[in-house]
Protein backbone atom coordinates (compact mmCIF):
# COMPACT_ATOMS: atom_id res chain seq x y z
CA UNK A 1 0.00 0.00 0.00
CA UNK A 2 1.25 3.50 -0.82
CA UNK A 3 1.33 6.50 1.42
CA UNK A 4 -1.73 7.28 3.54
CA UNK A 5 -3.11 10.80 3.98
CA UNK A 6 -3.78 11.59 7.64
CA UNK A 7 -6.92 13.57 8.48
CA UNK A 8 -8.08 14.89 11.86
CA UNK A 9 -11.87 14.99 11.89
CA UNK A 10 -12.60 16.41 15.36
CA UNK A 11 -10.65 19.17 17.12
CA UNK A 12 -11.26 22.35 19.06
CA UNK A 13 -9.57 25.74 19.29
CA UNK A 14 -9.49 28.28 22.11
CA UNK A 15 -11.03 30.91 19.84
CA UNK A 16 -14.23 28.90 19.41
CA UNK A 17 -14.45 26.41 22.28
CA UNK A 18 -14.38 27.42 25.95
CA UNK A 19 -12.88 24.04 26.91
CA UNK A 20 -9.94 24.28 24.49
CA UNK A 21 -6.45 25.37 25.57
CA UNK A 22 -4.76 26.00 22.22
CA UNK A 23 -5.27 28.51 19.44
CA UNK A 24 -6.05 27.54 15.88
CA UNK A 25 -2.50 28.39 14.82
CA UNK A 26 -1.01 26.27 17.62
CA UNK A 27 -3.18 23.35 16.60
CA UNK A 28 -2.15 23.68 12.96
CA UNK A 29 1.55 23.62 13.84
CA UNK A 30 1.11 20.62 16.15
CA UNK A 31 -0.72 18.56 13.54
CA UNK A 32 1.81 19.45 10.88
CA UNK A 33 4.60 18.33 13.22
CA UNK A 34 2.82 15.01 13.73
CA UNK A 35 2.59 14.32 10.02
CA UNK A 36 -1.04 15.16 9.31
CA UNK A 37 -2.13 16.31 5.87
CA UNK A 38 -5.56 17.74 6.72
CA UNK A 39 -7.38 18.92 9.84
CA UNK A 40 -11.05 19.84 10.25
CA UNK A 41 -11.87 22.44 12.89
CA UNK A 42 -15.04 21.43 14.76
CA UNK A 43 -15.45 24.01 17.50
CA UNK A 44 -18.43 23.82 19.84
CA UNK A 45 -21.34 25.73 18.40
CA UNK A 46 -23.64 27.89 20.50
CA UNK A 47 -25.64 25.07 22.07
CA UNK A 48 -22.43 23.58 23.43
CA UNK A 49 -19.35 24.78 25.29
CA UNK A 50 -18.73 27.76 23.04
CA UNK A 51 -16.23 30.54 23.72
CA UNK A 52 -18.41 33.07 21.88
CA UNK A 53 -20.36 35.52 24.12
CA UNK A 54 -24.13 35.24 23.80
CA UNK A 55 -24.81 38.96 24.10
CA UNK A 56 -23.39 39.89 20.70
CA UNK A 57 -25.37 40.37 17.47
CA UNK A 58 -25.85 37.09 15.63
CA UNK A 59 -23.55 37.78 12.69
CA UNK A 60 -20.81 38.98 15.03
CA UNK A 61 -21.18 35.74 16.98
CA UNK A 62 -20.76 33.76 13.77
CA UNK A 63 -17.66 35.81 12.87
CA UNK A 64 -16.18 35.11 16.30
CA UNK A 65 -17.05 31.43 16.01
CA UNK A 66 -15.02 31.06 12.81
CA UNK A 67 -11.88 32.71 14.21
CA UNK A 68 -10.32 29.41 15.28
CA UNK A 69 -10.76 27.96 11.81
CA UNK A 70 -9.56 31.13 10.10
CA UNK A 71 -6.44 31.38 12.28
CA UNK A 72 -5.68 27.69 11.78
CA UNK A 73 -6.14 28.03 8.03
CA UNK A 74 -3.86 31.06 7.83
CA UNK A 75 -1.15 29.10 9.62
CA UNK A 76 -1.85 25.99 7.57
CA UNK A 77 -1.42 27.93 4.35
CA UNK A 78 2.04 28.98 5.54
CA UNK A 79 3.24 25.53 6.60
CA UNK A 80 1.58 23.28 4.02
CA UNK A 81 -1.35 21.88 6.01
CA UNK A 82 -4.90 21.71 4.64
CA UNK A 83 -7.37 23.21 7.15
CA UNK A 84 -11.12 22.76 6.59
CA UNK A 85 -14.20 24.11 8.45
CA UNK A 86 -16.66 22.02 10.40
CA UNK A 87 -18.70 22.42 13.57
CA UNK A 88 -19.93 20.48 16.59
CA UNK A 89 -23.61 21.29 17.00
CA UNK A 90 -25.13 20.40 20.37
CA UNK A 91 -28.50 19.94 22.01
CA UNK A 92 -28.57 19.34 25.76
CA UNK A 93 -25.30 17.45 25.67
CA UNK A 94 -26.00 15.49 22.46
CA UNK A 95 -23.39 16.51 19.90
CA UNK A 96 -23.19 16.20 16.14
CA UNK A 97 -20.09 16.77 14.04
CA UNK A 98 -21.36 18.67 11.02
CA UNK A 99 -19.46 19.10 7.78
CA UNK A 100 -20.43 21.21 4.78
CA UNK A 101 -22.47 24.11 6.20
CA UNK A 102 -21.16 27.43 4.83
CA UNK A 103 -20.71 30.47 7.05
CA UNK A 104 -23.25 32.39 4.98
CA UNK A 105 -25.94 29.79 5.80
CA UNK A 106 -25.24 30.04 9.51
CA UNK A 107 -25.45 33.82 9.33
CA UNK A 108 -28.88 33.54 7.70
CA UNK A 109 -30.37 31.32 10.42
CA UNK A 110 -30.30 32.92 13.89
CA UNK A 111 -33.41 30.88 14.73
CA UNK A 112 -31.32 27.72 14.71
CA UNK A 113 -30.59 28.17 18.41
CA UNK A 114 -34.18 27.16 19.04
CA UNK A 115 -34.12 24.08 16.83
CA UNK A 116 -34.28 20.54 18.13
CA UNK A 117 -31.92 17.97 16.57
CA UNK A 118 -34.41 16.69 14.02
CA UNK A 119 -35.05 20.19 12.70
CA UNK A 120 -31.37 21.05 12.57
CA UNK A 121 -30.51 17.89 10.68
CA UNK A 122 -33.40 18.20 8.23
CA UNK A 123 -32.44 21.77 7.35
CA UNK A 124 -28.71 21.03 7.26
CA UNK A 125 -29.35 18.16 4.88
CA UNK A 126 -31.04 20.60 2.51
CA UNK A 127 -27.55 22.10 2.16
CA UNK A 128 -26.04 18.64 1.58
CA UNK A 129 -24.29 18.75 4.95
CA UNK A 130 -22.94 15.52 6.39
CA UNK A 131 -23.78 14.88 10.06
CA UNK A 132 -21.94 12.45 12.33
CA UNK A 133 -23.13 11.57 15.84
CA UNK A 134 -20.10 12.44 17.99
CA UNK A 135 -19.08 10.03 20.79
CA UNK A 136 -22.70 8.84 21.21
CA UNK A 137 -22.02 6.61 24.23
CA UNK A 138 -19.60 8.84 26.15
CA UNK A 139 -22.01 9.70 28.94
CA UNK A 140 -24.43 6.77 28.90
CA UNK A 141 -24.95 3.29 27.51
CA UNK A 142 -28.57 4.28 26.72
CA UNK A 143 -28.24 7.66 24.99
CA UNK A 144 -30.69 9.39 22.68
CA UNK A 145 -29.83 8.13 19.19
CA UNK A 146 -30.89 9.39 15.77
CA UNK A 147 -30.19 6.61 13.26
CA UNK A 148 -32.77 7.91 10.78
CA UNK A 149 -31.25 11.41 10.77
CA UNK A 150 -27.47 11.11 11.08
CA UNK A 151 -25.23 10.23 8.16
CA UNK A 152 -22.55 8.53 10.23
CA UNK A 153 -21.24 7.63 13.67
CA UNK A 154 -17.96 8.54 15.35
CA UNK A 155 -16.85 5.04 16.37
CA UNK A 156 -13.41 5.96 17.69
CA UNK A 157 -12.84 9.04 19.84
CA UNK A 158 -9.52 9.36 21.67
CA UNK A 159 -11.29 10.91 24.66
CA UNK A 160 -13.66 7.97 25.10
CA UNK A 161 -13.24 4.85 27.23
CA UNK A 162 -12.91 1.69 25.13
CA UNK A 163 -16.42 0.53 26.07
CA UNK A 164 -17.98 3.73 24.68
CA UNK A 165 -16.14 3.30 21.39
CA UNK A 166 -17.16 -0.36 21.18
CA UNK A 167 -20.81 0.54 21.69
CA UNK A 168 -20.54 3.19 18.98
CA UNK A 169 -19.14 0.59 16.58
CA UNK A 170 -22.04 -1.74 17.36
CA UNK A 171 -24.52 1.09 16.79
CA UNK A 172 -23.03 1.98 13.40
CA UNK A 173 -22.95 -1.65 12.32
CA UNK A 174 -26.54 -2.28 13.38
CA UNK A 175 -27.85 0.59 11.25
CA UNK A 176 -25.23 0.25 8.51
CA UNK A 177 -24.03 3.81 9.01
CA UNK A 178 -20.66 5.10 7.80
CA UNK A 179 -18.04 5.59 10.49
CA UNK A 180 -15.44 8.17 11.49
CA UNK A 181 -12.59 8.44 13.98
CA UNK A 182 -11.12 11.53 15.64
CA UNK A 183 -9.11 12.77 18.57
CA UNK A 184 -11.48 15.40 20.01
CA UNK A 185 -8.27 17.35 20.65
CA UNK A 186 -8.35 20.43 22.90
CA UNK A 187 -4.71 21.01 23.82
CA UNK A 188 -1.72 20.84 21.49
CA UNK A 189 0.64 20.46 24.47
CA UNK A 190 -1.10 17.22 25.48
CA UNK A 191 -1.38 15.89 21.94
CA UNK A 192 -3.17 12.52 21.69
CA UNK A 193 -3.82 12.45 17.99
CA UNK A 194 -6.35 10.31 16.21
CA UNK A 195 -8.24 10.57 12.97
CA UNK A 196 -8.56 8.79 9.67
CA UNK A 197 -5.87 7.85 7.14
CA UNK A 198 -7.11 7.59 3.56
CA UNK A 199 -5.45 6.31 0.40
CA UNK A 200 -6.33 9.55 -1.40
CA UNK A 201 -5.80 13.16 -0.24
CA UNK A 202 -8.59 15.14 1.41
CA UNK A 203 -8.32 18.66 0.04
CA UNK A 204 -11.90 19.88 0.52
CA UNK A 205 -14.87 19.19 2.77
CA UNK A 206 -16.56 17.62 -0.28
CA UNK A 207 -13.63 15.20 -0.56
CA UNK A 208 -14.07 14.21 3.07
CA UNK A 209 -17.84 13.81 2.85
CA UNK A 210 -17.52 11.73 -0.30
CA UNK A 211 -14.88 9.47 1.24
CA UNK A 212 -16.96 8.77 4.35
CA UNK A 213 -20.31 8.56 2.60
CA UNK A 214 -18.98 5.97 0.15
CA UNK A 215 -17.21 4.00 2.89
CA UNK A 216 -13.79 4.60 1.37
CA UNK A 217 -11.33 2.35 3.22
CA UNK A 218 -9.45 4.09 6.01
CA UNK A 219 -7.27 3.35 9.00
CA UNK A 220 -7.89 4.91 12.42
CA UNK A 221 -5.20 6.01 14.84
CA UNK A 222 -5.85 4.34 18.20
CA UNK A 223 -4.75 5.36 21.67
CA UNK A 224 -1.71 3.06 21.55
CA UNK A 225 -0.36 5.09 18.65
CA UNK A 226 -1.04 2.42 16.04
CA UNK A 227 -3.17 2.75 12.93
CA UNK A 228 -5.84 0.08 12.63
CA UNK A 229 -8.47 -0.71 9.99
Amino acid sequence: MGRLFKVETHLHTAEGSACAKSSGAEMARAYKAHGYDTIIITDHFFGGNTAVPKNLPWEERIDRYFKGYENAKAEGDKIGLTVLPGMEWAYHGIEFLTYGLPKSWLCAHPEMEEWEPETFMEKAHMMDAFIVHAHPFRWSDTPMLYPLYVDGVEVYNAGNPDKANELAKDYAARFRLPTTAGSDEHNHAAFRGSGMAFQTPIATISDFIRAVRTNQPYEALLSDGKWSK
